[in-house]
């Protein structure tokens, strides 16, 4: 078979499945066998339905495509090649260079390339979304359509379908093993998510070998026992099966779509069908064996046809641009008449705020009782929330503990028959709850979930992802320590927190008081790179008096002095975090009572704190004063950097144990007496030096 036999749709495929081979080939890594059997698929979608504009890939009601087999990144990058995708900098703003060009494509998987190994969002333009490890994609899918459907039932209005966009996500057999692709599609069924379509390719194969070997489960009776509708196509290279099945897709106005397409993994390779198809190059006789059944030129590498250029440009190209016209004449029009909420749109698409947004934000005066700070979250969640609309949120199953219902007037549940509201019910999913809130934000939305913080296990990945993509999603986790009593050490988290700031890009905070979680959310709102994790308290703590403490607008600086030592001048610093600054206030007053200079430190959010200019961190914590204490009820890990060889750090070296809470504070020697004895120690500890 030679090119002249080739109609111009399979010339386009193979012309994809030949950059794919050759981008591994050179770089001498990656996975050439899924992209060149699922490539038809792609090419079906994106050529003959994508609403999609390559000269515009941000603007807001485009479809959204999810490659969440990840590996097969050089299919992606082909087809935003060969659209010809323009770039878009961080300020939103297209660039008029292309997205991918040859050169990207040549440099796969290379230091600096646009074309790195798996998809990265923020990287290269057309990315809706970070994906890689498997199952991520279409779990950030599901939240990316409920974004879709809340856009449509704000604000679209007779006339006026800003919001119709479909949610097109391309999955592998891996995918579907995962256990947060089982999470996000029970969820999808229950929300009725018809704009979501996942597209299964099922090559059945697997690093290990055929996946015959670890699952053998009936894929579609379980997607039809989730509520969805299940379409089939026996052969990737069907290109009209292929095409009637998008059709089955567009026609479902009731349910999410499954199309399990049955592929050949490696197709027209001398591996084809086989797991040496899987993740190593072909090699060079492998490649051109390809080539010449694809009747391909065998001595071309990165050969792309002006015709096939031709066929994008006139395809997808002139399609996404008829609809990305019509649709900006349409908002115009919307301005005119409905200029608020035209306006809500706009500010939500750059990631800003609307005027007003903190009028509402409560201060809360001092209290020796106090609230727990999950309780004070939840009060200035719902005042931003009333002012933000676009502030939307739910938990795993645990909004009565967690306080992250949204209770004001019109806020609502979102619920496949009334998809306005603003409450989600994730059900008992971590795992999915924060890869859907991934999605939202990445739809622009602001998007929140909740959970109990030795649950942030389950959700770790996406988390991670969250800080990897730079999109602010408030992660909210409460019970935050051995605070949770009698439910014993498997519900009272140690070294969740350390895992948490160890995640680079991700915002840590733990605040100690009602005013401390006020100025959290104050910057955690404006946020718009960075995600933030809010650990809050299940009991009650004192709320501060700040005319005799240091303003909790310190928050803003990462640590701050609380209360200083009397003369101005410390021998010893408390340094501590969430309830444990109560302790650090307490020990301060005893020890006062003995003549010993005391200064406490609160240390909300370390990572802001690092970021500060070291003359200001010399101020809070002096170089000099080497006798400090630092008390958390979490793992100790990381504290030495801040308390260093002279000090002494006070918490969990153990998991925790079932007993009321007060028991729980005395036997882990979380007391004021423990704190200034340990101050005592530290203080001593030069001149019991000196005497050895």
């Amino acid at each position: 078979m030679t090119t002249l036999d080739i109609d111009l749709d399979t010339l386009s495929v193979n012309t994809i499945r030949g950059l794919c081979m050759d981008a591994v080939e050179k770089a001498a890594s990656g996975h050439p066998g899924t992209p060149m059997g699922i490539a038809p698929v792609a090419y079906t979608l994106w050529q003959r339905y994508l609403r999609f504009d390559p000269a515009d890939p941000i603007w807001p009601n485009r479809d959204r495509f999810v490659l969440s087999e990840g590996h097969a990144s050089t299919l992606l990058w082909s087809l935003l090649h060969l659209t010809g995708v323009r770039a878009v900098d961080p300020d939103y703003e297209v660039l008029g260079r292309p997205a991918v060009t040859l050169d990207d494509l040549k440099s796969f998987r290379q230091l600096g390339s646009r074309c790195p190994g798996h998809p990265e969002y923020r990287w290269t333009s057309g990315v809706e979304t970070t994906t890689g490890p498997l199952g991520q994609g279409v779990a950030t899918s599901v939240g990316m359509a409920m974004a879709g459907r809340w856009l449509a039932a704000r604000y679209n209005r007779d006339d006026f379908p800003l919001f119709d966009f479909d949610v097109y996500a391309l999955a592998g057999d891996g995918c579907m093993m995962e256990g947060i692709a089982s999470e996000a599609a029970s969820l999808a069924g229950h929300q009725q998510l018809a704009n979501l379509c996942w597209i299964y390719d099922s090559n059945r194969v697997t690093i290990e070998g055929h996946t015959g070997i670890a699952f053998t489960e009936d894929v579609a009776a379980r997607f039809l026992a989730y509520g969805w509708n299940v379409t089939t196509v026996a052969d990737a290279n069907d290109l009209d099966a292929v095409d009637r099945a998008f059709h089955t897709f567009r026609a479902e106005s009731e349910r999410p779509t499954l199309i399990l397409v049955h592929s050949h993994i490696g197709y027209g390779s001398p591996v084809e069908d086989s797991p040496k198809a899987h993740g190593s190059p072909l090699g060079p006789e492998g490649v051109r064996t390809a080539k010449r059944f694809l009747g391909l030129p065998e001595d071309r590498e990165f050969w792309v046809p002006d015709e096939v250029r031709t066929r994008f440009e006139q395809g997808i190209g002139a399609r996404g641009a008829e609809l990305r016209g019509a649709w900006e004449k349409r908002f115009e029009a919307y301005r005119a008449a409905w200029p608020g909420l035209a306006d809500e749109i706009q500010r939500m698409q750059r990631r800003e705020l609307p005027n007003g947004w903190d009028s509402k934000v409560p201060d809360f005066p001092a209290d020796p009782k106090g609230l727990a700070t999950r309780e004070s979250s939840g009060r200035v969640l719902n005042a931003l929330a009333e002012r933000v609309p676009w502030i939307v949120g739910g938990s795993a199953d645990l909004a009565p503990s967690t306080k992250t219902r949204l209770t004001f007037e019109g806020a609502g549940d979102s619920e496949p028959d009334e998809p306005y509201g603003r409450n989600l019910h994730l059900g008992v999913r971590e795992h999915a709850s924060a890869a859907l809130a991934n999605g939202m934000a990445l739809t622009k939305l602001r998007s929140y979930w909740s959970g109990f913080l030795i649950f942030s296990d389950y959700a770790k990945a996406a988390i991670r992802l969250s800080a990897l993509m730079e999109i602010p999603v408030v992660h909210i986790f409460t019970h935050d320590s051995i605070g949770v009593g009698e439910d014993g050490p498997t519900h009272q988290p140690v070294e969740q927190i350390a895992g948490l700031r160890a995640m680079p890009g991700l915002l840590v905070f733990r605040p100690c008081d009602a005013n401390e979680v006020t100025e959290t959310w104050r910057l955690v709102a404006g946020l718009r790179h960075e995600p933030a994790a809010l650990v809050l308290s299940r009991q009650a703590l004192p709320t501060l008096d700040r005319s005799r403490l240091a303003a909790a607008s310190g928050v803003a600086l990462g640590a701050y002095v609380l209360a200083d030592a009397p003369s101005g001048e410390p021998e010893v610093i408390l340094l501590a975090t969430g309830s444990e600054v109560h302790l650090a206030l307490s020990a301060r007053e005893e020890l006062a009572a003995e003549g010993i200079q005391a200064r406490v430190v609160s240390m909300p959010c370390w990572e802001l704190f690092d970021r500060q200019p070291r003359e200001y961190r010399d101020q809070v914590l002096p170089p000099h004063v080497t006798a400090r204490v630092g008390i958390e009820q979490a793992s100790t890990f990381g504290w030495d950097r801040y308390v260093g060889d002279g000090g002494a750090l006070i918490g969990m070296h153990t998991f925790g144990a079932s007993a009321p809470l007060k028991q729980l504070l005395t036997k882990f020697g979380f007391t004021p007496e423990r704190v200034a004895e340990a101050a005592r120690e530290v203080l001593a500890r030069p001149q019991e030096a000196m005497t050895r």
